[in-house]
């Protein structure tokens, strides 16, 4: 049995997790390459128009392996923590990707809620269901696969340079150097260090959620607004660099409540989609390092 795992949306995440589960059920595991251009252009193909780049990239990961595999994996990401949800089109992400894409094989599309250990184990046990009855071999693979995330880090946070930035906004388009045009590498080659949310504790990223007026409802709403206000606040970095989906909804109120709680802190907005020409992105990378450069400079003087 051949599982597809499509190279896409939280896989930067999570992959560790699903890769161990499924080997350690007996299958072989197919991926799809890195996002690139032949990617890009088969998910804006099979997709509708509405959906934000990564959704459409994440059609294109699948389309690229769809006839490699005998089952693939679209994973119905629900819940990370306890009363916070994940953006709509994870919920509905299996239906959209078999309606869209033709002969699409059998799909692994399980809700996934993984707020406590027990209910991600109650994923395990019905997915595992579909390949073997040994419920003790299911057991055995999602121990194995939960240690394997637990040892798995992410994230970026780098050292030794005069200027620092917070990065900020969904893994997906923090981690898939083509959408984001290698933004952490144009950013380091400008002399400017990175600094993601992995790297900052819960505690500091809560006690800045609890100070608005209503918890966020979006998980990813939560860390983004949290992380960057922390770091801000506390003179942790020298600006924040927001790398948002075109028409992403969470993100438009996100950036609105950081604008407003960071009234006078350094803030660059990068919109991305299939579209986006790199001379432009590159330009405003370029006009807000100066910008930071100057800022550091005057107050020294």
């Amino acid at each position: 049995m051949k599982v597809g795992i499509p190279n896409g949306l939280l896989s930067y995440k999570y992959f560790p997790f699903f890769q161990t589960f499924f080997k350690e059920l007996g299958t072989e595991v197919v991926t799809s390459p890195k996002t690139n251009k032949e990617i890009l252009d088969l998910g804006v193909k099979h997709c509708v128009d509405e959906a934000c780049v990564p959704v459409k990239v994440f059609h294109g990961h699948v389309a690229s392996i769809k006839d490699k595999c005998d089952i693939i994996l679209i994973p119905r990401i629900m819940q990370l923590r306890k009363r916070e949800y994940i953006c709509p089109k994870f919920c509905g992400l299996p239906e959209m990707v078999f309606n869209s894409i033709p002969n699409m094989p059998r799909i692994i599309g399980e809700p996934i809620y993984a707020s406590t250990p027990r209910e991600l184990g109650i994923w395990a046990k019905r997915v595992g269901s579909m390949f073997t009855s040994d419920y003790l071999k299911i057991q055995r693979a999602y121990k194995l696969a939960r240690e394997v995330q637990v040892n798995y880090y992410t994230g970026i946070n780098d050292d030794g340079f005069n200027i620092n930035v917070a990065l900020v906004g969904h893994p997906y388009n923090l981690y898939d150097e083509f959408l984001n045009m290698n933004l952490v590498k144009k950013l380091n080659a400008l002399g400017v260090g990175v600094v993601t949310e992995e790297h900052t504790d819960e505690q500091d990223i809560d006690k800045k959620v609890n100070e608005l007026f209503k918890k966020p409802f979006w998980t990813f709403a939560r860390n983004s607004y949290g992380f960057s206000t922390h770091l801000a606040e506390s003179r942790k970095v020298d600006g924040i660099v927001y790398i948002s989906s075109f028409a992403c909804g969470i993100d438009s109120i996100v950036v609105e409540l950081i604008k407003d709680k960071l009234s006078d802190f350094p803030i660059l907005i990068l919109k991305i989609d299939e579209q986006t020409g790199e001379a432009g992105f590159n330009t405003r990378i370029e006009a807000f390092t100066d910008m930071l450069t100057m800022r550091k400079e005057c107050s020294f003087a």
